[in-house]
């Protein structure tokens, strides 16, 4: 022995005691330890965290070389660091990870330090430190999944988002910065407040300053210094450990033009752009306001277009609404209009609405005087009237205007605009194409023709209507040639109402077509019996109205009327004025031929009281003329009625057409139509119109075999 004492039994308890206590520290540290010696790179010593991190235990893992405990691929993957070590005699750290024996992947930082020993060159061993920092490297990871999605949302948003902390920018979206119209680098670090109109900015400090998250309207002021209305959605975040401020900022633009303009279709009308009746009603009150404080007069014009249906049915709609903005912007340059833009009505300015379909108001300011009133609805005449290219078409209409005055004639808009559409209605009845001012007694006749609608909607449904019938005879020898049904209404209390009383008023307000419709049928109804019975064989002959011919589907109507009677074409004739004959001339060539086809005989009626020309009539498959009662009533004294009845015979002659005089009365009215070449007569000469049973007396005492056959 080298006489060195032996360490007492008390020395090793301690001792033992003191490694115990160390090996129990090491185990309960949260990290891995362990020793490796340098020769061989042995494991002298780990820890139980290190040992179970390779699957071993504290005993097991002892003697086993750094590549038997890590493996090869690890132990190659640390080796520079290890050499790093050993050779500059320093600490090293690096990460690396790791899947333990549970096949759990781990992140692991590792420090490698230098066993030196006083006197040794070198390195003897090495200490391994191993933290598991498994859990910041995916807080990590997450963290920066968060900023890539948050960038991502940034980017991706079609909104503004702005970030900024204590007031001031920290970050903004390429949509802020767009709205905006600064790059990124000119807003960062600088007051949200800069970015705000002067007008917003005390209410966003206030919400800035109370941390409040809510939604607002406010403005943002652009590069150029225009502001922009936008909605600010703030909301409070925590972001890498801060607290930040995020704000949407929804540009308000759209939303406001769309507001705009809903609030404009609400007052306007779509088609035209042209007030709405609820628009020109308030403003037309504020000015009857002012006028009534300045006592200065006032005039409602009321503008109806004649036959513009006709224009919407044949030549479709398209057209038709050309037509509208053609006559609104006619209207509008015609006179001073003004528009909605202004808080109130400057004094003069007219206003001017579209109240639907083809009705048109105007209110003319500035103290008009009657005078004045009849010069504008003169050049609106004019210029309304002007011919108009639509789709290779040149077409035309022309408006009837009503006028009301105030004060003289109503004290309210509504008034003035029920007065104005009763004389509009005075105008159409005068001829079309005119204006008419208002005046009391219309009101009244518009009520008694309200009441007369009305009495004849219910007359309609109670089948109060008869028919009476009036012979056609050929001036030569007599012979029947053809009968007129007549449509008189059989009033239950008034008796035999004339056509001139109720006829106009059906027409007006359409009650014509169901009237027609069943004379119609009804007169074919008494050919068919007539026919069949011998009584006569003639054609019978039926009025008609402008409405009838113009209704979309006249010509089936027709068929359907000669099918439901159990008639023939040749049956019938229908009688159309020269006007209707005027309008769509293609239209009116087309329905005639379809008419003629079903064997229907066309005749005109009144013929010279209309503009009808022989390069008109030679084109169209027309059967009679008949002159119209005006020109035979003063015959044979009156020249100029002898002139013109002649001019119509000779016509008649030389296109090959039949010719009828209506109203002939006396003898010498006969003798003339014979003598100058009339073929054929009607009038009371023969006996008023005869109802339906005197009438078949009538053609019962008449010689054999009445009539040509149809």
């Amino acid at each position: 022995m080298n006489g060195d004492r032996l360490p007492t039994p008390e020395l090793l308890r301690e001792l033992q005691s003191q490694i115990s206590q160390f090996r129990r520290l090491c185990n309960n540290v949260p990290a891995a330890m362990a020793y490796f010696e340098r020769d061989g790179n042995i494991c002298r010593y780990a820890n139980r965290g290190y040992a179970e991190m390779f699957g071993r235990t504290e005993t097991s893992i002892l003697g086993l070389s750094v590549t038997e405990v890590i493996g090869e691929e690890a132990a190659a993957q640390i080796q520079p660091q290890v050499a790093h070590v050993l050779r500059e005699r320093q600490s090293a750290r690096y990460e690396r990870e790791l899947v333990d024996a549970s096949g759990t992947l781990r992140h692991l930082e590792v420090h490698l330090l230098p066993h030196l020993i006083e006197g040794e060159a070198e390195p003897v061993g090495a200490f391994v430190l191993v933290s598991d920092i498994t859990r910041h490297r995916q807080s990590e990871a997450a963290l920066r999944d968060s900023e890539e999605r948050l960038a991502k949302f940034m980017h991706a948003s079609a909104e503004g988002i702005v970030f900024h902390q204590g007031g001031y920018i920290t970050d903004a979206n390429p949509p802020l910065l767009a709205l905006l119209g600064y790059p990124l680098s000119e807003l960062l670090g600088r007051s949200t407040l800069d970015f705000v109109a002067p007008a917003q900015r005390q209410r966003v400090a206030e919400v800035m300053a109370a941390g409040l998250e809510i939604s607002y309207d406010s403005a943002v002021l652009h590069r150029q210094g225009h502001e922009l209305p936008v909605e600010f959605i703030v909301r409070t975040m925590q972001f890498q450990g801060e607290r930040l401020r995020m704000t949407i900022v929804r540009d308000l633009r759209d939303r406001e033009q769309a507001q705009q303009r809903i609030q404009h279709l609400a007052l306007h009308d779509a088609l035209t752009g042209l007030p709405n009746r609820l628009a020109f009603d308030t403003r037309a009150q504020t000015l009857l306001t002012q006028a009534q404080l300045r006592g200065e007069a006032l005039a409602m014009m009321f503008i109806d277009l004649d036959h513009f249906k006709r224009i919407n049915d044949s030549l479709g709609h398209p057209v038709g609404d050309v037509l509208l903005q053609t006559v609104a912007a006619r209207i509008t340059h015609t006179l001073r209009a003004q528009g909605l833009g202004q808080p109130e009505p400057s004094r003069g300015a007219d206003l001017v609405a579209r109240f639907g379909g083809d009705e048109f108001v105007v209110l003319l300011a500035g103290n008009p005087a009657p005078a004045a009133v009849q010069a504008v609805a003169a050049k609106l005449l004019d210029e309304i009237g002007a011919p108009l290219a639509v789709q290779g078409a040149t077409i035309s209409v022309t408006p009837s205007i009503g006028v009301a005055m105030y004060p003289e004639h109503g004290s309210t808009p509504a008034e003035l605009i029920k007065h104005a559409d009763i004389a509009m209605y005075r105008a159409k009845q005068h001829g079309r194409a005119h204006c008419s001012f208002f005046q009391p007694a219309m009101a009244a006749q518009a009520r008694a023709e309200l009441a007369m609608e009305s009495r004849l909607a219910q007359a309609i449904e109670q089948g109060e209507f008869v028919l009476h019938f009036q012979p056609q005879r050929a001036l030569t020898d007599g012979r029947l040639l053809g009968i007129e049904a007549l449509v008189r209404w059989q009033h239950p209390e008034r008796g035999l109402v004339a056509p001139d009383e109720f006829i106009p008023v059906a027409e007006a307000r359409r009650l014509i077509l169901p009237i027609g419709t069943w004379v119609l049928h009804e007169a074919l109804k008494c050919a068919v019996r007539w026919h069949a019975s011998g009584l006569a064989q003639v054609p019978v002959a039926v009025n008609l109205s402008t409405l009838q011919f113009q209704a979309p589907r006249f010509v089936e109507t027709v068929e359907q009327a000669l099918a439901a009677a159990g008639a023939v074409g040749a049956m019938l004739e229908l009688e159309l004025t020269e006007r209707m004959l005027m309008d769509d001339v293609a239209s009116v060539r087309a329905a005639l031929q379809r008419l003629k086809a079903l064997g229907v005989g066309i005749a005109i009626d009144d013929f010279g009281t209309g503009y009808s020309s022989m390069a008109l009539l030679k084109h169209l498959p027309i059967d009679r003329l008949k002159i119209d009662r005006s020109f035979i009533t003063d015959l044979p004294a009156d020249a100029s009625s002898a002139a013109i009845a002649q001019a119509i015979v000779s016509l008649g002659k030389s296109l090959k057409l039949q010719v009828v005089a209506e109203g002939v009365e006396t003898l010498a009215q006969r003798a003339w139509v014979r003598a100058h070449g009339c073929d054929a007569e009607q009038g009371f000469i023969e006996g008023l119109p005869m109802p339906q049973t005197e009438f078949e007396d009538w053609l019962a005492r008449q010689p054999a075999a009445p009539g040509a056959a149809c």
